[in-house]
Parts: structure tokens; sequence; C-alpha cells
């Protein structure tokens, strides 16, 4: 369940596809996995560690007026959009059928999305079927054909697959809470005077999208009134973003009549048939809540607000794909006003990101061919086998834990998947219908095509081999059900890892990652699944205890620090993620100092080993962000900014204090130190 799958941020037959025009990337020149310019040597790095390791780079790195903020890990998805933009061109640049299936899928879905004379021709037009099957609605029944028919656009709820929580080799059906156009709940029912601003701007934003659908000013500032309160319905009745990282919350197994008594309102019969289950017997229900919340605004809505609240989701899924009227009116509330961008990125850019999103994995063979040579795998497997020895060392060392949870936690450390790169099986595309002049087309297409794909695995066994990011990604993720650990060939690139590379920055920043990926199998989530992916509590508790004391006290740490203004962190919301940061760079710090045992390490630069590998690791967080989006992230994130995740766990550790010889009063050591991992 990617829903819960802890993300850091932030392809074999088939891997010959583009081989005629693939070309080596070895002459680029990659930035440094540590960079000297990139400090600034006038801060103390005992007072302010990623000001110290990241200063130079700030300065040099301003926000670029398309970014919501601008990181390393930005700038290097940046370079890869420029990679996938050659290897699409190249698949397009033909116009005739290509020998190659693949090919010619990937060259199309870019060739239409970068036609934009024929998009703004379009207009709205993409949009007619699915607004006159909301006006044909003659009763609220009706919603259950109306949804079932705007799959995958979030409309009222979500319904998805799911490996059921209790029995980790199934996969069952599930539905989930959905069915806003703001990022999250509180954003409709805080009361302080930016969020009244943002929902007035929210609703300004809605009444637009109604008078681009061709309404009347006066009808759209109803309509867009309706859907506020629809909204907010719903907003009531959902989990917060702490509720939802307790798996245990999220775990409701019932038949599909229990689901119908909780919201009667709903055909649920229909809707399930219409989806492509109509046999549907049990399903997990996320939030029973939400459901019940659900139905009472469905019974007490008329039949046409329902219909304006249908017609408004239309327009948001769909708004980035339509003419620049429906782009621009969305970039300027979601892009704009809520994230602090100040243009919209070119149109290349976000063709790019729609074809690695829609078709990521046939357009990812191409880049691994290019981007990740066989050598590069191979290293990172090793820093992978070096990291998870040094995590049972550490279990094994662990004062605090008893022999009997440490066997049950060794059993899982040993039963974790590694997936470095890419899938070893790629994903079958070929059901899915690409045509080169039907840009809105390809991409409702490609929404029911995953849908499909999705809802298929129903009934049976899981595939424990399948990948939730492409290739290109630079990001990386533990799944707690599958058990593994998924570092995508996107991210295994200088600056955060090179080969090449002298290996203290190297284990200092992507070994701190493979960490952090690491750590997520035990951190306040993770612990609750076992080694194979079960939802079941292994642990004594006794030592469920002495977790929890140590887990709190890092959240007590990171709740008081400022995320801007006057917000501080949700120090329970980014619990699990500041946990990964401080295990995951203490693993791969004992990891470096095993790799390098018996070595004569030399000071390069002036910086000794040791010293090099932390800053190593602060420069992996080095960004800059806009205050429209930290804002924006304080409520929905659940990592913490860049620099208290560079300031916050080097405060932790001793090695980073002995390293740059910090005194004990120094703002870089916590008189209390926290620590679980």
């Amino acid at each position: 369940m990617f829903r819960i799958a802890f993300v850091l941020t932030v392809t074999l037959a088939s891997a010959a596809v583009f081989a005629q025009n693939a070309s080596p990337v070895s002459s680029t020149v990659h930035p440094p996995v540590l960079d000297v310019t990139s400090i600034d040597s006038s801060v103390d790095p005992c007072t302010d560690f990623f000001t110290y390791a990241c200063g130079g780079w700030l300065k040099k790195n301003p926000i670029p007026p398309d970014k919501i903020s601008w990181s390393a890990a930005a700038k290097l998805s940046d370079d890869n959009k420029v990679l996938l933009r050659e290897i699409l061109e190249e698949a397009a640049s033909g116009g005739l059928p290509s020998p190659d299936p693949v090919k010619q899928k990937v060259g199309d879905y870019y060739a239409a999305c970068m036609d934009e004379k024929a998009v703004e021709a379009a207009g709205a037009k993409p949009l007619q079927g699915g607004l006159e099957r909301i006006d044909r609605m003659h009763s609220k029944g009706d919603m259950a054909r109306v949804t079932a028919g705007m799959l995958g656009q979030g409309v009222l709820f979500d319904f998805q697959s799911d490996q059921d929580f209790k029995n980790s080799s199934q996969v069952i059906a599930e539905v989930d809470q959905s069915g806003l156009g703001l990022p999250d709940r509180d954003y409709y029912l805080k009361t302080d005077a930016k969020s009244v601003e943002l929902r007035q701007a929210y609703v300004a934003h809605v009444q637009k999208m109604f008078e681009l659908l061709g309404d009347a000013p006066g009808v759209a500032t109803s309509e867009a009134q309706t859907v506020l309160r629809i909204e907010t319905a719903l907003a009531s009745g959902s989990l917060t973003q702490v509720e939802r990282r307790d798996p245990k919350l999220l775990y409701h197994k019932m038949s599909r009549r229990d689901l119908e008594r909780l919201s009667p309102s709903f055909r649920w019969k229909e809707y399930f048939a219409r989806a492509g289950q109509p046999g549907l017997r049990s399903l997990n229900v996320t939030s029973p809540e939400f459901f019940k919340a659900m139905d009472a605004a469905l019974k007490r809505e008329d039949l046409e607000s329902l219909k304006a609240y249908l017609r408004w989701h239309l327009a948001h899924a769909n708004a980035p794909y339509l003419s620049s009227a429906f782009v621009d009116a969305d970039f300027d509330f979601f892009g704009k006003t809520l994230g602090g961008a100040q243009e919209l990125e070119p149109r290349w850019k976000r063709c790019v990101g729609y074809a690695d999103n829609d078709l990521g994995e046939a357009l990812g063979q191409a880049y691994v061919q290019r981007a990740f040579p066989p050598e590069a795998k191979q290293r990172a497997q090793k820093m992978v086998k070096q990291i998870e020895e040094a995590m049972q060392q550490d279990i094994d060392g662990l004062p605090w834990m008893s022999s009997a949870t440490k066997q049950q936690a060794l059993e899982k450390l040993h039963t974790l998947a590694n997936k470095i790169g890419y899938p070893d099986k790629w994903r079958d595309y070929s059901a899915l219908t690409v045509a080169r002049d039907d840009n809105m087309g390809n991409v409702l297409r490609a929404r029911v095509f995953e849908f499909n794909r999705q809802i298929a695995k129903i009934g049976k066994p899981v595939d424990r081999g399948e990948w939730s990011m492409s290739p290109p990604t630079v990001n990386a993720y533990y799944n707690p059900q599958i058990n593994d650990i998924n570092f995508p060939a996107g991210i295994l690139q200088p600056p955060f890892f090179d080969p090449r590379a002298d290996d203290a920055p190297n284990y200092g920043d992507i070994g701190s990652t493979i960490g952090h990926e690491l750590t997520h199998g035990f951190d306040d989530e993770g612990r609750q699944f076992d080694a194979q992916g079960n939802l079941r509590d292994w642990w004594t508790a006794e030592d469920g205890k002495q977790f929890d004391q140590r887990a709190s006290c890092i959240a007590d740490q990171y709740s008081h620090y400022v995320a801007v203004d006057d917000i501080k962190i949700n120090g329970e919301l980014t619990m699990g993620e500041n946990v990964a940061d401080l295990g995951g760079l203490m693993l791969a710090y004992r990891a470096w100092k095993s790799e390098t045992r018996g070595q004569k390490l030399e000071p390069i630069d002036g910086f000794t080993p040791e010293q090099r590998f932390f800053i190593g690791y602060g420069q992996s967080w080095c960004s800059n962000t806009r205050d429209e989006t930290k804002r924006m992230w304080a409520t929905i994130d659940p990592h913490s900014p860049d620099q208290y995740r560079t300031n916050g766990v080097v405060a932790n550790t001793p090695e980073f204090q002995q390293a740059f010889q910090c005194k004990a009063d120094s703002a870089m050591v916590r008189k209390k130190s926290c620590r679980v991992w």
C-alpha cells in the first residue's frame, strides 16, 4: 500500500529498447558528491551545520521562478528530465509507425502532449463527455454510475487494491477517504487567519473554473460555495495526517453489506459492478467515519449541488492537460497561491513529467540504459549489504531490547528484499492505447489503464517484484507490507552517489539514504509489521515501551523547531522520518567505518575523513524553499524541513561532535541526546 510506504522526500528482454539511438552519458560533467564550494566556512559547523555545509550552495542556487523549492534533489531531477526529453524527442521524431511498440508508444504520447496548437484548439471539448454524463443525472442515485466513470480522479472516495494487512500474501479491495480539492482536511477546518484567507482564494479559484466551463459568474459563485460546503463535510469525517500514520486505524475489513450499511445513500453494488468488481464481497474500509460523513452529505445535498461538485472535480482533475486557460487558472491557485511558484514550468518539462507518470517503466528502460551502468548497480548493492550488516550489529548490541524481540527483528532484517535501480520484469503497456493526436484521451486512457491494472490484483497473490516508483525518479522508499527497500536509478546519480568518488561522502550521502529506508522497517509505523509484512505486534510489552520512550524524545525535539513564521514542526507527524534520518546516518557511519577498516585515510581538501562523511550528509539536504510551500508542507508532509533533517540529526550524534570538536555548550550538541537505532 503506497499510502504508507515510507518515502525519502524528495526495467530484460525489453532492455534493448531505444538501443539504436542510445548513447552513453559518461561524458557528462557531474557535480561532486562533496562540493567544497558549497561550504560556508564563515559559519561554525557546531553552531549551524546545515548553513556551514550548504551556505555556498544556498547563495548560488536561488529558487527558479517555476519551482516551489530548489534542492540538490530537484536539480538532479531536472537533469534527469533533460535526458528523458532527449529520449522522448528521439522516439517522437519519426512521425511514422516504429517497429518498436514501446518506443512508438512513448513517442506518440510525448508528441501529443507537445502539440500545443491542437490542445489549445480543443479547449474544454475533451471534458464534454463527462459533463454530459453529469448533466444526464436524474436522481442522487445516479452518483454511483457517474463516479464510476470518473475513476482515478479522487471523486468522493478512492477505490483501489491493497495488500491485506493481516494476510500480506493476498490483495484485497479497499475504499479510502478522498474527495477534497485542497491538500488536506485541515485546510477546511482550521480557523486561523491564513487558513481563512486560503479558503477564500480556493473558492475564487473554483468559481473561475466553473466560468471556464461556461457558467455565468453569479451561478459559478454559488457553485463554488457549494463545493466548499460539500468538501468541508467530507473533511470533517476524514482522519488527520497523524492518525493515518497508525496502520491499526486504517484497517477495518468488512463485507460489502457492512459498507452499504455505513453509507446506504450510495449504490455500492452498481459502483463496484461498473468499476470491474461485480462479485466483490469484502474489502478494507480505511475510515468508517469518513463514509458515514459522506453518506450524510449525500442525504443532505440536493441533486444540483452534487452535480456542481462532480463538475468541479472533473475540471480539477484534468485542468493541467487542457488548454492554457485551464492550465493557467490551475497554476495560479495551486502553484502560486499554495506553493509560491512565480512561473509555470515550460511545456516540455510538464510533458516529460506526464510521460514518466503514465508510462514510467516504458520510458525508464531507455533511461536505465543511458544513465545506470552495471557497475553502479553493483556498487549500490554492496553498500546496501554493508548497511544491513551494520543494522544487524546495532540490533545485537541494543541494551534496551530483549533477546525475544531481537530475534524477531533480525528475522525481519534478513527477510527484507533489496531493489536497486529498476524492476527485474518490466510493466506491460500493450493494453494501453496511445494516439499521436489525442493528448487528453491519452491521459484519460492511461488513468483507466492504471486503475484497471490495480483493481485486477484483487483476490490474487501479491506481486513482490513490483515497484511503486519509475526508474528515473529521484527518491527512494520502504514498503512495510512487502518488506523491501527500493532505490530507483534516478537517485543513484551524482551528487548523491558516484562509484568513483571518495567513500566518506558517498556513505554520508547515499549511504545515509539507504540506512534511512532500512530504518523505516523499524520506526514507529514500520515496526508494527512483521517479516512477512503482516500487521502484528512482535514486540514484548516492555520493549514496546522502551521504543516509545526513545521515539517520543525525537518527537519532542522536533516539535520545538519552527517550520515557518509561527508554525512549528508537528513532531508526531514527522516522527517516523526523523527516526529514520537519525538511524540511517548512524548505520551509514558504521558501514563506512567497516568498509575502510585498516585503510590509512588522509584528509582531502583540508577535511578529515570523518568531516567529509558528515559534510556529504549535510550537502544531501541543501535546499531553498518558499514560505508558502513551508506552510503547506508543515500541514501535510511527514518529513521535517531539510535544515532540521541536518541539524536535528547531527545534534544527537557524538561522532559528528567529535569530528568537528564541538564544545558541550554548542548548538549542535543536545544536552538530552535522542537515539532509537
